[in-house]
């Protein structure tokens, strides 16, 4: 056998398991375990600028590819806090990162040691299991088993937490014997799919709901396959965008109260029945439950037991992982096919088409300060099928989706459920370094980008390059638009005379000089007919430099974006497309 600290095997764990980068800020309490980093090697590390970046930076690699395990290390006590909020945005999306974080020795745990904080208890609500190792010999079983229960059944974010002296005392493991464990999935039965099949195919007008669990489970090739033996239209939820391309005949929109497409509402309103595989049901896509739910059935599949039944009641319900239930869908499907017992779904397809090509929202404005809508038309105009968009919340994250369009899995990669500002720029650069070939571009309005604007720094240090989008209206801008109902505009403005940059026209930060000042490159835009150059010329500082390039573009104070409390009652404050030929970034252009 071969002796080690308990940290030196911790390491070798996370190389078995296939991690070689992890993102982190050292310390004190955790400087054993980079100890032992530095001494087995194979393991890249990314310095943030703080440690809920890292986390961050952790949740991007891991959305990038399928496999992939982001993980995040820092020290004790604040560093953990810190790393909170990027384990409540894993958990909320389901997807697998690591952190792991230094402790104050085991006999000062109860003595208020600096920074000692009882970590475990205080992830416990926000991870699939948060422990403090109290023996050394436990440590590389407690990683073996993270892995397992990261990638079983729904996938989610694990903490370990190590005392400074188990990091440092020394155990037996051999890690060329180690072998990893296998992940539980649970698997829809040849039952459960008939009879789900037989409901969809008893609809006249059925539509499917696909969910990050499709994603999650690498299944987006096998749902449009489902989709096209069937003909049956596809709904994808915000966190499924990209299952299905957006120019695919049977792609039929988003459905929602914010992150929505009007052909796609409308499209959901005129169905029987409604097939969700592998997503929550969350509040922003089916807004209120009772015109959701009126006069349509509903069978759910879902990895997670508990998410059956958690928002409503369907009519069947199927616990399975995703890519397991299409596999089967698709083999009975092609049965019942080859049997003639599959409906003809072609009048009901060019139904929801002429929906899509018809039901749009305007883009070309010509107005200075530039309306948003118009970054995302010159968006769509010079950036390409194969870009991955970044972003987290906000007015420029609804509007995105709303008019920017996706093709691929994991290429519209967003925090959902929680929505953490200052997301957008640590996790685009988790993106970057999990796919360093791609063109990565990350879109923000400026409360967003100020956030965590530091960790441009780190983009720099460790050329990350990519794109990031700032539309600027001095403002927060969604919480000033939802401020309306109360009648008031309070506490959200950031404009201010800024004494060092009065060209600027009391917007407030001169982030141009703020990026430079942290080693990345800026441009500045504030006519429409110079977004499309300032993108072309971005990506050519992107490549020269090897740094992140922020294009910022000064938008009107206050726009409006659609949004509602129900499906057939979303407000529409601008102008709509009346004739299609007007719409030259329109899905309509694209199909």
């Amino acid at each position: 056998m071969t002796r080690m600290t308990a940290a030196e095997a911790a390491v070798h764990v996370l190389k078995k398991e296939g991690i070689d980068i992890a993102f982190g800020v050292p310390g004190a309490a955790i400087n054993p375990f980079y100890s032992a980093m530095r001494k087995v090697g194979g393991v890249d590390h990314v310095l943030a600028r703080h440690v809920e970046g890292a986390s961050h930076m952790a949740e991007g690699y891991t959305r990038t590819k399928a496999g992939n395990i982001g993980v995040c290390i820092g020290t004790s006590g604040p560093a953990g806090t810190d790393m909170i909020t990027g384990l409540y945005s894993a958990t909320g999306d389901s997807i697998p990162i690591l952190c792991i974080t230094g402790q104050a020795p085991r006999s000062k745990l109860h003595k208020e040691d600096f920074q000692a904080v009882n970590i475990q208890a205080i992830a416990g609500p926000v991870t699939k299991w948060a422990v403090t190792v109290l023996e050394p010999a436990q440590v590389p079983r407690a990683f073996q088993q993270a892995f397992q229960l990261m990638r079983s059944s729904r996938p989610g974010p694990v903490l370990i937490d190590l005392p400074i002296d188990v990091q440092m005392s020394e155990i037996e493991f051999d890690p060329d014997t180690y072998e990893s464990l296998p992940a539980y999935k649970p698997a829809a039965s040849r039952a459960q799919i008939e009879k789900a099949l037989t409901l969809l195919n008893d609809a006249d007008k059925p539509l499917l709901v696909a969910g990050g669990g499709v994603i999650n489970s690498d299944a987006s090739d096998l749902l449009v396959e489902f989709a096209e033996l069937t003909g049956v239209p596809v709904i994808p939820t915000l966190m499924g965008w990209g299952t299905i391309p957006d120019d695919h005949p049977l792609m039929a929109g988003m459905v929602g109260l914010q992150t929505s497409h009007r052909y796609g509402n409308a499209t959901m309103l005129a169905s029987d029945f409604v097939m969700g595989i592998g997503n929550r049901w969350a509040n922003r896509h089916t807004g209120s439950i009772e015109a959701y739910t009126k006069d349509r059935t509903f069978v759910h599949v879902d990895i997670e037991p508990t998410q059956i039944g958690r928002i409503f009641g369907p009519d069947y319900g199927i616990v399975s992982d995703a890519k397991a239930a299409l596999e089967l869908f698709i083999t009975v499907a092609k049965e019942w096919r080859a049997e003639g017992k599959l409906k003809d779904r072609g009048a009901w397809a060019q139904e929801c088409q002429e929906r899509k090509q018809t039901l749009l929202r305007k883009t070309h404005f010509d107005d200075v300060p530039v309306k948003p809508q118009r970054v995302y038309e010159e968006m769509n105009k010079v950036f390409g099928k194969n870009v991955r968009y970044v972003t987290a919340i906000g007015l420029s994250q609804i509007a995105g989706a709303q008019f920017l369009h996706v093709y691929k899995p994991r290429h519209w990669i967003n925090c959902g459920q929680a929505g953490p500002l200052g997301w957008t720029i640590p996790a685009a650069l988790g993106v970057c370094r999990a796919d360093p070939e791609a063109e990565v571009v990350a879109l923000s309005g400026d409360y967003d980008f100020q956030f965590m604007i530091e960790e441009l720094a780190a983009g720099a240090q460790f050329k990350l390059p990519y794109i990031h989008v700032l539309v600027n209206n001095s403002y927060l801008g969604l919480i000033r638009q939802a401020q309306r109902g109360f009648d008031m505009d309070y506490c959200v403005q950031l404009s201010f005379e800024n004494v060092n940059c009065p060209e600027i026209n009391d917007y407030g930060v001169d982030h141009v000089s703020v990026v430079e000042g942290l080693g990345c490159k800026a441009l500045r835009v504030t006519k429409p007919d110079d977004i499309g150059p300032a993108f072309v010329q971005a990506r050519q500082l992107m490549h020269e430099h090897r740094v992140p390039v922020v294009v910022e573009i000064i938008l009107e104070r206050v726009t409006n974006i659609a949004m509602g409390t129900d499906l057939d009652g979303v407000n529409e404050f601008e102008a709509l497309v009346e004739n299609v030929t007007d719409a030259p970034t329109s899905i309509a252009s694209l199909t």
